[in-house]
């Protein structure tokens, strides 16, 4: 299945040369698209170059930089034009390593044909490499609060490093996505989850950036819990609406049958 691997940037001109190295190492037949958002450190440029230079690269350049989630949106448009089967999101920083990307694109091809596969810190064998104590906190209680709320039995809604099957995207209403940050996974895996899509999850590395700057804000994580919190209590009203629908249907029904 032809695979394309979208990775959004900005200002990633000191990352992005190992990351397309180490993709087409470890996933050769793989595809890539650059995904950038008008980088002032030369990014694009550099993108550009590499393109040229090698017809399994392909960049798209956006003139605005507003979100993680548009750019990875205009990335799954140009995929889907493009007729690919598979379409994968990863990082341009080194934190997603391209050794587990191959493993991600095998399971992605199984034959229970996954909608959904997840690059997952949190199931057994997963891990992090450079966090401390409180950022693997943080993230498991995240996760254990997105569950709660929303009820996926997911183990790591938040991971970043995940593959599409192209044909759940297309029946995927992508109009419905709130988030514009990193809260962008979670609204992504609530969408299939409730397309009734099948969401697998394989055990990955998850390396602490290699270069660069971090874009992770305090707004970023205050914009998802907001929004998962919104998601959770529309959900659960609305399944309390339909258990009391439920109930007044069987009382109606007893009341009927003892007359």
């Amino acid at each position: 299945m032809q695979a394309l691997v979208v990775i959004p940037t900005y200002n990633e001109i000191e990352s992005l040369p190992s990351a397309l190295d180490q993709v087409r190492q470890h996933a050769p037949a793989a595809h890539i698209l650059v995904v950038d958002d008008g980088s002032p450190d030369g990014t694009g440029d550099y993108a550009d170059s590499r393109a040229a230079a090698d017809d399994h690269i392909h960049v798209l350049h956006r003139t605005e930089k507003n979100g993680l989630g548009p750019a990875y949106l205009a990335g799954f448009s140009w995929a889907l034009a493009g007729g690919y089967e598979l379409i994968v999101e990863m990082d341009a920083d080194g934190s997603h390593r391209a050794e587990d990307l191959a493993l991600l694109i095998q399971r992605a091809e199984m034959a229970d044909e996954p909608d959904l596969v997840i690059g997952s810190r949190w199931v057994s064998g997963g891990a992090t490499q450079g966090w401390d104590a409180k950022r693997v906190a943080l993230s498991r209680a995240g996760n254990l609060y997105i569950n709660a709320m929303l009820g996926m039995r997911v183990k790591d809604a938040t991971a970043g490093f995940r593959v599409y099957r192209a044909s759940m995207l297309r029946r995927m209403d992508l109009g419905r996505i709130e988030a514009l940050g990193y809260g962008f996974q979670v609204n992504m895996t609530k969408l299939v989850d409730e397309a009734g899509g099948r969401i697998v999850e394989m055990p990955i590395v998850f390396k602490e950036r290699e270069a660069g700057v971090s874009k992770l804000s305090g707004g970023i994580i205050t914009e998802e819990l907001a929004l998962v919190t919104r998601w959770g209590v529309t959900k659960r009203g609305g399944q309390l609406v339909d258990l009391a629908r439920q109930t007044a249907t069987r009382l109606q029904s007893r009341s009927r049958s003892g007359r």
